[in-house]
């Protein structure tokens, strides 16, 4: 009678358990891709003629995302590590964002980097800096993983307030 018992208490809780089945939430995903973008003078619209001429730099754009269960982003985040070179000396470097334009094209801010003017300090024609955390809405962010070629990165000056240097992001590899 007891095993009987024990064999009874035993079952029961095992349908208690498979009958009330909460599975915790899903915690979605979080992806990171990472864009090396090359940029030149030359490839400003237009090319770039005066003293900036045949400068040059790099872009490492990172982005993160995070994804709800359906595949829809929910934030996003940049850094940015930027190196220029090829500057005259003294130049001021005023600002550095990624636009919605395509090679040849030139289009607004899209993501702002939050560089001040100044804060990438030249030497000796180089410098290079590091923004961190920068906030990106959900649609851009998206905009640019579906199509990183239609966006492209520069770097601007006092002598080149519309941009010096610039280059295309491309898929990461």
């Amino acid at each position: 009678m007891t095993r009987l018992f024990v064999f009874i208490v035993g079952l029961s809780v095992l349908a208690v358990g498979c009958a009330d089945s909460t599975s915790a939430p899903s915690q979605g995903t979080t992806t990171t891709s990472t864009f090396t973008v090359p940029m030149s003078s030359a490839n400003e619209m237009p090319p770039i003629t005066n003293a900036d001429a045949g400068s040059s730099g790099t872009a490492i754009i990172t982005l993160i995302v995070s994804k709800d269960d359906s595949g829809a982003i929910t934030s996003a985040t940049m850094n940015f590590q930027i190196s220029v070179t090829g500057l005259p000396a003294g130049t001021t470097v005023t600002d550095a964002h990624i636009h919605n334009g395509a090679a040849g094209v030139n289009a607004g801010v899209y993501v702002a980097t939050t560089l001040t003017s100044g804060e990438l300090v030249i030497t000796n024609g180089s410098g290079t800096t590091t923004k961190n955390g920068i906030s990106v809405p959900a649609d851009k962010a998206a905009a640019i993983l579906a199509n990183p070629a239609g966006h492209y990165f520069n770097v601007h000056t006092a002598l080149n307030p519309n941009g010096a240097m610039r280059g295309q992001l491309s898929r990461p590899a």
